[in-house]
């Protein structure tokens, strides 16, 4: 038993022993002063038992929740009794015919109802007594004022006993149950009140018309009960259009608090459930609240009759659950309660389908939204959410502290693609993704901006050089090798770092941290910052990048070479072929504004194969003019990805006609070891095939000696920097001298670039290098002016273009330690006997 039944029971035993009190009170009074002793008496007490036993039998009846609550017509029989008889008579009839009257109903309904009745007889009674009532009155205002009064204060009695008991047992407030049809209270008191007043008139004339009063109280009893009944009805079909109305909406959880709390009070339920095959999901609570929201299965707390429906559709097709009403007692709901509750489930029925669509709606656009500003492949931002963000940080919506861009690129993450597939690339992508976002804070965003290309937006930083600092952490978490399938794949990157430009927005910043990010590329450097000193992607060269198609098709680009000479004899043993852009209106073009364009542009493979054209129509023009000298055409570290690439090149050294081992291919530095295992396939074809390699700028990359030892190369070219610093510096020289040993011990061509003076070229030639290029023997010029070149020699001897160092036949001593290459075909030099 809860606390609501404990204070139900415990005012209706009140109740009880107060109206025993009365009864007792009763018996006393009639013993003392009179008692029933003649045939009219006894006939009198037999009217006023059969009087009340029908009005008390006589009910409207209303059902609250699970209890049916009555409306009867006992209060005026009650009045009409005390104003014709005395008092205690008419308390005992009232408590013999209110028991006869209710016997049916459960035994404290029954107590409840003698006991209230008692208390409102004994209550009219008194305060009749107190007026000095006596029957018949002398004059019709004796009759009205002191009736009226009694009646009044029974009807409050009847009230006040009333109302609180039916408050407690449907579980609502006082207050509401009292506001509660207050109009047909009202109106029902005046109309009981005027029937009694105008039976007291009629017996008046004889009591005996007594008899007439029952007729008469159910004929109005039946008016009155439909009058009760049209006006349930009519509040019942307003509360429904309400409830529906309410039902209009497309969020689903406005939907079904609505269904449960207004279910509860339309159909008066203790508990309402609505259960949702979708999900799927139950919903229950009363008039007041929602008490379960979550997975069916869940027990009630309100044990009793259950009504269930269906929610399903006028055409009976789709079937979204079930509505449950529960009450704690036996229920059976009447006919108009029946359509009600139909009518009620469809409209609930459409309202969850609308609500369902709209949130599937809901749905769809969100995700749409998440797609259109996420990677669908990490879930990481994408370039237009960044763009977006970046945007809103540097116009000062979100500006705190310094705002940078680091820009990751994977360095050539295609050949894992190539290698282990496209799906093995997406792993380690996210892979990758994972772990640049776990080492952002909340502050940052990462974004993939495509490709093996990422992006973070740095934002509230204390101060720029902390911009660095980060990019580095950022790198660092990708040191450690990825793990695919029980293979541990080591993946190497390089980052560009700008902070947030005066001008020019996030466009900008995210331009400037491309070209710091090239930077490092081209520099083999992990992170390189930019610096505007730096920039070569000006206006100027998005203008020359816009030209690129129309130069490689209208043969804008002209090749220039510049000789290789042997540095003991002056002898020219090669050439290296550089690019040239003449630009129709800006004249010649720097190869440093244009080769990087050239590189990031779909151009690659047609600008190469012009290169390499222009270089090999030299070669053929030389050898026909009796100098048979290789040529050396420098590749795109890209070129080398490119499996058709091979292919190329010794379609066009077959279409010139030339052996393989005329040409010499030139190789970057900046390979990392991760290209390794992808170029191995062109370079091991290109070599078997008879093509020269070359590893050009040797010493200025951070993993040379590792590239060294796995490119099949036939030559390594020393950086001018290390030449140009060789007269002032010692370390300079130590680099020369320990590569000049490395490739004797590798029985490799060792070529030094930048040679401007003799002095340079003596030393070189005295540390052991046979062979360099530079200024000091000729600057690059086209292919026509480098064969009159060679035809006009130096000294008059055609073929060379410097005079030789020694004598021919001096005998020269060499440095302890040096040993010519006897490879090299420049090394003439006659050996001394020591």
């Amino acid at each position: 038993m809860n606390e609501t039944d404990r204070q139900l029971r415990l005012l209706v035993g009140l109740v009880v022993v107060a109206a025993l009190g009365v009864e007792v009170a009763a018996v006393c009074a009639a013993v003392l002063t009179r008692l029933p002793t003649t045939a009219s008496d006894v006939a009198m007490l037999v009217m006023l038992t059969l009087m009340i036993f029908v009005s008390a039998s006589t009910k409207a009846r209303i059902r609250i929740r699970s209890t049916t609550h009555s409306i009867s017509w006992n209060e005026t029989a009650i009045i009409i009794g005390i104003a014709i008889a005395p008092t205690p008579w008419v308390i005992l009839c009232t408590g013999l015919g209110v028991a006869l009257g209710s016997r049916k109903l459960p035994a404290i309904k029954m107590a409840f109802g003698i006991g209230k009745n008692v208390l409102v007889a004994g209550t009219a009674g008194l305060v009749l007594a107190t007026l000095g009532w006596s029957w018949p009155p002398p004059g019709l205002v004796d009759l009205v004022v002191p009736v009226a009064v009694a009646y009044l204060a029974a009807a409050l009695v009847d009230d006040l006993l009333a109302i609180p008991v039916i408050a407690l047992a449907s579980r609502t407030r006082v207050s509401r149950q009292f506001r509660s049809n207050l109009d047909l209270r009202l109106t029902g008191f005046a109309v009981r009140f005027a029937v009694a007043l105008c039976t007291l008139a009629i017996l008046q004339a004889d009591t005996r018309l007594l008899l007439a009063v029952p007729p008469l109280v159910i004929s109005l009893h039946l008016a009155y009960s439909h009058r009760i009944q049209t006006r349930t009805e009519q509040q019942a079909w307003q509360r429904l259009a309400r409830t529906t109305d309410a039902l209009n909406s497309v969020d689903l959880d406005r939907v079904l608090t609505t269904a449960v709390t207004q279910a509860a009070e339309l159909f008066s339920a203790d508990e309402v459930e609505v259960e949702l095959h979708d999900g799927p999901r139950s919903v229950r609570g009363n008039s007041q609240t929602i008490t379960y929201d979550g997975p069916v299965g869940e027990p009630t707390t309100v044990d009793g009759s259950v009504i269930p429906i269906p929610l399903e559709g006028h055409d009976r097709t789709s079937d979204v659950g079930v509505l449950r009403l529960r009450f704690r007692g036996p229920v059976r709901l009447n006919e108009r309660e029946q359509y009600t509750l139909r009518t009620f489930a469809s409209a609930l029925c459409t309202a969850v389908r609308n609500a369902q669509a709209y949130a599937e709606l809901a749905r769809a656009a969100a995700d749409h939204a998440y797609a259109a500003t996420h990677d669908a492949l990490t879930g990481l931002a994408n370039r237009r959410h960044l763009l977006d963000q970046g945007s809103a940080q540097l116009n000062g919506r979100h500006a705190d502290g310094v705002t940078a861009l680091a820009l990751i690129d994977l360095n050539h993450f295609k050949e894992i693609n190539d290698t282990l597939g496209h799906a093995a690339g997406d792993r380690i992508l996210v892979q990758v993704a994972a772990r640049l976002r776990e080492a952002t804070r909340d502050d940052d965003l990462v974004a993939r901006l495509g490709g093996d290309e990422f992006a973070v937006l740095l934002r509230g930083l204390p101060a720029p050089a902390m911009a660095a600092h980060r990019a580095e952490a950022l790198l660092s978490t990708l040191h450690e090798p990825f793990d695919l399938d029980g293979i541990r794949i080591s993946v190497e990157a390089s980052g560009g770092i700008a902070t947030a430009p005066g001008t020019g927005g996030m466009a900008e910043l995210l331009r400037r941290a491309d070209v710091a990010m090239y930077q490092a590329k081209r520099n083999g450097q992990r992170i390189a910052s930019y610096t505007p000193a730096r920039d070569t992607a000006d206006l100027g060269r998005l203008a020359l990048g816009g030209d690129l198609p129309r130069a490689v098709a209208d043969h804008e680009f002209a090749v220039n070479f510049q000789p290789i000479v042997d540095l003991a004899t002056g002898e020219v043993v090669g050439a290296e072929a550089l690019a040239r852009w003449h630009h129709p209106t800006n004249g010649t073009v720097d190869p440093a504004r244009f080769l990087e364009a050239v590189e990031r542009s779909g151009l690659l493979p047609a600008f190469a194969e012009a290169v390499l054209d222009q270089a090999l129509l030299a070669l053929v023009s030389w050898r026909e003019a009796g100098f048979d000298i290789p040529v050396a055409v420098n590749v795109s570290p890209r070129s080398l990805l490119d499996a058709r690439f091979p292919g190329s090149v010794l379609a066009r050294l077959r279409a010139h006609e030339l052996p393989p081992d005329r040409l010499m291919l030139e190789l970057t530095e900046t390979l990392t070891l991760s290209q390794l295992d992808i170029v191995d396939r062109v370079l091991g074809r290109l070599r078997d095939e008879g093509v020269r390699l070359a590893l050009d700028d040797f010493g200025t990359g951070y993993s040379s000696l590792s590239l060294l030892s796995r490119i099949p190369v036939h030559e390594i070219k020393i950086d001018r920097t290390f030449v140009t610093d060789m007269e002032s510096s010692a370390e300079a020289t130590a680099v020369i001298r320990s590569t000049l040993d490395l490739g004797r011990s590798l029985d490799l061509t060792v070529v030094a670039e930048g040679v401007e003076s003799e002095p340079q070229r003596r030393a070189l030639w005295e540390l052991g290098c046979l062979a360099g290029q530079g200024h000091l023997f000729a600057r690059p010029m086209p292919a026509n002016r480098f064969l009159a070149a060679l035809h006009r020699g130096a000294g008059g001897r055609p073929g060379t273009l410097a005079p030789p160092l020694h004598d021919a036949g001096a005998v020269i001593r060499l440095a302890p330690g040096r040993r010519p290459n006897g490879r090299n075909r420049t090394d003439r030099l006659p050996h001394s006997p020591a």
